[in-house]
């Protein structure tokens, strides 16, 4: 049932909810239809099932990297990009990020499963906020540069998907944790 599901999630995490058909999942997890339906609910059960599962497996990853101590905000920002990036560079999963692709599909997820990706996304954001926090910035400052940074983090998994390089992405990650003296437009 474990592998089963880490399948589906790679099903999810490839093709996104609305590409991620039945035909899909069971291909993918090698369950007829009915042991699929059987095992996990419907296909918003396993879902949401799937995204928990990628939650446990990689924000323990970004929990870690951004316990820090950091010497700066600019640090806690590429720890956590760094995170990322060797997602990314993983051969064994799917390019990009399952919460990246199921939040351009947010329309599409039922109540529960919109409800459960703004979660994680928000956890992160919280996560990304107490660090650069604890590592000096003040707190508009980190209020903005946890908002930056998480849309860096989910701009990497678009890229990434479309093909850039690692050293382009390692590009755009380095930039983002650039200390900057004052927020543009501010």
């Amino acid at each position: 049932m474990d592998e089963a599901l880490r399948r589906a999630m790679h099903v999810f995490w490839r093709w996104g909810w609305s590409e991620a058909s039945i035909d899909r999942l069971t291909e993918g997890t090698g369950l007829g239809r009915s042991s699929l339906y059987g095992t996990f609910g419907d296909k918003s059960a396993l879902f949401r099932s799937s995204l928990q599962l990628y939650t446990q497996t990689y924000h323990p990853l970004y929990d870690q990297a951004l316990r820090g101590p950091h010497p700066d905000p600019g640090a806690v920002v590429a720890a956590f990009l760094r995170v990322t990036l060797n997602r990314i560079a993983d051969p064994t999963v799917p390019d990009g990020c399952l919460v990246t692709v199921s939040a351009t599909q947010f329309p599409a997820l039922d109540e529960e499963g919109r409800a459960m990706v703004r979660a994680v996304i928000d956890g992160l954001r919280a996560m990304l906020e107490q660090a650069l926090l604890a590592a000096g910035a003040g707190e508009r400052e980190a209020a903005d540069w946890a908002l930056c940074t998480l849309a860096t983090n989910k701009s990497l998994a678009v890229l990434s998907r479309a093909g850039f390089s690692a050293e382009e992405l390692a590009t755009v990650a380095a930039a983002a944790a650039r200390r900057r003296d004052q927020t543009p437009g501010r």
